[in-house]
């Protein structure tokens, strides 16, 4: 059995700032996202994809992989933004068992409206606090976390 290779003080430091720096940039972003718009940030984020999609639509499929998220929960929310006016499920006429979603002029104009107030809010909780360096080192580190989290990496430790 190998031993655990624990963390020493700046390495638990790091993480534990890091660990609730994001929880509460998050929490902050949120709430700023609910006040500001009325909209939690999956729907801001799917309002986004589609408002960036060619003819402003994309298969429910699509939107649930570049969400992360399961497509009963991107059904739920669709489902959601179809009660707002904001978006429309169309049939997929080459796959029936396929769904589009498509951004309505009213989801673009929620869009619109929601978007200073959530760029307002990352500024003031991130981009403002921090240098134009840190900000670039952020980008960079982000980046790589990101290429090892979506690389499907399952390295753990041998028991």
């Amino acid at each position: 059995m190998t031993e655990t290779p624990w963390l020493d003080d700046e390495e638990q430091r790091s993480w534990r700032a890091f660990g609730l720096a994001t929880r509460l940039l998050l929490d902050r972003l949120e709430r700023d996202l609910q006040e500001a718009a009325g909209m939690p940030p999956t729907y801001y984020e799917l309002l986004v994809l589609l408002s960036e999609a060619p003819g402003r639509t994309m298969r429910m499929s699509e939107l649930a992989h570049w969400t992360h998220s399961k497509p009963s929960r991107i059904t739920h929310a669709i489902g959601k933004l179809e009660q707002a006016g904001w978006v429309r499920r169309e049939p997929l006429a080459s796959d029936r068992r396929g769904w589009l979603a498509v951004l309505t002029d009213e989801g673009l104009a929620a869009l619109r409206a929601a978007a200073p107030r959530h760029v307002e809010s990352v500024r003031a909780h991130l981009i403002d606090v921090l240098s134009p360096e840190q900000v670039s080192q952020l980008g960079d580190i982000s980046e790589k976390l990101l290429e090892h989290l979506l690389s499907g990496s399952t390295a753990r430790p041998s028991a």
